[in-house]
């Protein structure tokens, strides 16, 4: 037997890339996969998909309603009424731009939005019924790395950080009825990353700056394609949809390349505490040396002029 079988998937952005990666492991695995993607991106076809995991002997079915608000009841709905159940949703989708935060407009931010987090909490919102009578479910939420910060592309790294929340949201809040949900930071090289590297150029030197591990350092950006291909994000996404991945609830994953890695929760570094609470001149005396002596700004850039002339 392999490991879902008798299950049913829904993958959104699954027609190309990593989600057409995850739908066809998901396949192999027995599940029966509902292929969703509205073919926006270049080369992205659901159809296309589903023909291959029926030629590999799986059972998939296409669907091009857009994971958002609007279409994420009806993805869900077209799934159970193909296949009877769900029992695993993959939240892939994305969609967004890059421009300097001062310039973003209002379209532009909700089309990330609209996709990258209200979408995502509508597909769960959509499936959470059938997952909670059944006992039974996994949720995998797609978040990146730009949420740790992504200069030029504000809007993508703040719904992606949003996933997160919603992640640990929905295993608090479902898990009592043996749902689970999770989230990964994945990082692949695949067609996207072409069309990235010329529409990030204006903001490379600034990225390389500000994102590696010691900000003000340039860090070249490592884009091979070798190295990190679409295929190696897949496995431990279908794992977290196994028995296997039982115990796991409300955590966030970083995959890239041949690492996998369990990413620490928040927690506080340092506390201060004062009873009754802090006046203005409290903090002022004991905040240096209780909580931000030893902090230091890292995103000045002093030494690099040229990214500080500001063009509006």
């Amino acid at each position: 037997m392999a490991r879902l079988d008798g299950k049913v998937a829904i993958v959104t952005g699954a027609g190309g890339g990593i989600g057409r990666e995850h739908a066809l492991l998901l396949a192999r695995e027995g599940a029966a996969v509902v292929v969703n993607d509205i073919g926006v991106r270049a080369g992205a076809d659901a159809a296309s998909v589903v023909a291959e995991i029926e030629a590999a002997g799986g059972i998939a079915s296409a669907s091009t309603h857009s994971a958002t608000w609007d279409g994420a009841g009806l993805i869900v709905a077209d799934a159970v009424a193909a296949h009877g159940r769900i029992d695993i949703i993959v939240n892939n989708a994305g969609a967004g731009a890059m421009d300097d935060l001062w310039r973003f407009d209002e379209a532009a931010w909700d089309l990330t939005f609209d996709v990258a987090c209200k979408g995502y909490f509508a597909m769960i919102r959509a499936a959470a019924p059938h997952m909670c009578r059944q006992g039974s479910g996994s949720i995998v939420n797609t978040s990146s790395g730009s949420g740790f910060g992504h200069p030029g592309s504000i809007a993508h790294a703040t719904a992606r950080e949003a996933a997160i929340g919603l992640t640990r949201t929905v295993a608090m809040e479902i898990g009592r009825f043996g749902v689970r949900c999770n989230a990964i930071r994945p990082f692949a090289v695949g067609n996207s990353t072409d069309h990235f590297e010329v529409a990030a150029q204006r903001w490379m030197k600034l990225m390389t700056l500000t994102m590696g591990p010691e900000p003000g350092v340039e860090r070249a950006m490592t884009f091979d394609a070798s190295q990190f291909p679409p295929r190696k994000i897949a496995p431990f996404v279908v794992w977290l949809c196994t028995d296997a991945a039982r115990n796991v609830n409300g955590r966030t994953f970083e995959v890239r390349g041949d690492d996998v890695g369990l990413l620490s929760e928040p927690v506080a570094e340092r506390i201060a505490s004062r009873a009754g609470g802090w006046t203005l001149d409290e903090l002022d005396a004991a905040a240096p040396a209780e909580l931000t002596g030893d902090l230091r700004n890292p995103f000045t850039l002093d030494a690099f002029p040229d990214l500080k002339r500001f063009e509006a």
